[in-house]
């Protein structure tokens, strides 16, 4: 039997910002209503997290966690091992729920943003508002990166999570190379040096 493969098989970049692929990641779409209580179980109960994320947010630790992805769709993320049992569990407690949830795990890559520079490399390619007031660690957002679609949030100050589609990811992996190249540098997102 064939083992799977990451879209990227493990890829890296240092320059203005570290990018790299995450590896497999368990990835299940789940759409329904998002107020109903056997949606809400269902999501929390595969993820390990406690609550649903409220609009534009993400409940994400470690490779476990719900991504808001709009009024009726979660990203539920686990172990990518275990998205079969998860995605059983999440049907038979969706058993007579309007709902849907499917696994698609391999129809995604992600990729790791880090260091001080991210923020800047992201928005040259983004149409979003990333100034730290704007974009904190827990918001999610679905955008346009360059010619892609994709899905981030950001897990600390330093460092976003980009969700694509396993068909654009080495486009995405290097239009992210390109913005983070050294001397490529815009400063607008540049923290204060201190005095």
């Amino acid at each position: 039997m064939l083992e799977p493969v990451s879209a990227l098989n493990g890829a890296s970049f240092d320059g203005l910002a570290r990018i790299e692929e995450t590896g497999l990641q368990g990835m299940i779409t789940l759409r329904g209503d998002l107020s109903a209580k056997a949606v809400k179980s269902a999501a929390t109960a595969a993820s390990g997290v406690r609550r649903v994320p409220d609009q534009r947010q993400a409940n994400v630790s470690g490779e476990k966690g719900l991504c808001w992805m709009s009024p009726d769709e979660l990203l539920v993320l686990c172990p990518y091992g275990a998205v079969a049992e998860a995605l059983e569990k999440m049907q038979a407690a969706l058993a007579g729920s309007h709902a849907l949830a499917v696994n698609v795990s391999d129809a995604r890559a992600v990729v790791r943003l880090s260091g001080p520079a991210a923020r800047e490399v992201l928005a040259k390619l983004c149409p979003v508002d990333l100034a730290p007031a704007a974009f904190t660690p827990g918001m999610f957002r679905r955008t346009r990166m360059a010619q892609a679609p994709v899905a981030f949030w950001m897990d600390d100050d330093e460092s976003f999570r980009i969700v694509c589609f396993r068909s654009v990811a080495q486009y995405v992996f290097d239009v992210l190379k390109v913005a983070a190249q050294p001397g490529s540098e815009v400063g607008f997102h540049a923290r204060p040096e201190p005095v």
